[in-house]
């Protein structure tokens, strides 16, 4: 099968997403997941959730996820896939892509 390079992840060139099956298989450095979304549901020491483009508490000096695989993580973590159109070649690419989907997912205000 042929490969991808992102980051320091191989994903195969055809998958739309793959499984993450260890916070060890997030680029170093990064956590755009958990700084660019809004999180709306209570996070351990974050109670009301958390606004787009703050980063999380539970995000260790490493921008590793403390709380990763345990039952107090959110949902809407545990379920995200992240996948190369998401993640691409750097954080930069990450934070814009998911600001993009956090912008395209916001309910629409009247007029």
């Amino acid at each position: 099968m042929t490969e991808a390079k992102t980051g320091t992840s191989a994903y195969p060139a055809s998958a739309d997403s793959y499984e993450l099956d260890s916070v060890a298989d997030c680029r170093p450095g990064c956590g755009a997941c958990c700084t660019a979304p809004s999180i709306s549901s209570p996070i351990p020491g974050m109670p009301h959730g958390k606004p787009a483009g703050m980063r999380c508490v539970q995000l260790d000096d490493d921008a590793r996820c403390r709380i990763f695989g345990r039952p107090e993580r959110p949902t809407v973590c545990a379920s995200l896939r992240p996948s190369p159109a998401m993640c691409g070649d750097s954080r930069a690419h990450a934070m814009r892509w998911l600001a993009l989907m956090e912008q395209a997912t916001q309910p629409s205000t009247p007029r």
